[in-house]
């Protein structure tokens, strides 16, 4: 899983703004900053969806460019935000779970319409998106 540092604007009364260093093309904003993540890893997959994505960044690589700092200086800040990349293979995985936990998730997963694994995969892409 990649991971990308977006530098976060914000000015009163205004929205979050949100840029990419690695990508200057690519921006996002948010109302509130719990949406900030959320919205970030949306901007990257429709960025993804025609642009080959580079490589991340290192955070020292960052903090050395002359326009960040000068930005940060200023009040703006970084936040790392992950991607889960799209990719149409489908593997198989042994898990175990306690006997109750299993009849939770199947029973969730069976009033959702979905199969076991297909609710697994949501609930897991949604926890490592949510923690960035």
């Amino acid at each position: 899983m990649r991971s990308y540092l977006a530098l976060v604007h914000k000015d009163p009364d205004s929205a979050f703004g949100v840029s990419f260093p690695d990508m200057p093309s690519v921006f996002s904003a948010a109302d509130a900053e719990e949406d900030l993540i959320a919205h970030s890893i949306e901007a990257l997959r429709l960025f993804a969806e025609d642009e080959p994505l580079p490589e991340p960044s290192t955070v020292e690589a960052i903090l050395k460019r002359a326009d960040i700092r000068t930005e940060l200086a200023e009040g703006a800040f970084l936040i790392r935000v992950p991607l889960i990349e799209d990719d149409t293979r489908v593997v198989r995985a042994n898990v175990t779970f306690e006997a109750g936990t299993l009849r939770a998730i199947d029973e969730t997963a069976a009033r959702r319409g979905l199969s076991r694994s297909a609710f697994l995969a949501s609930c897991a892409r949604k926890e490592i998106e949510a923690v960035g």
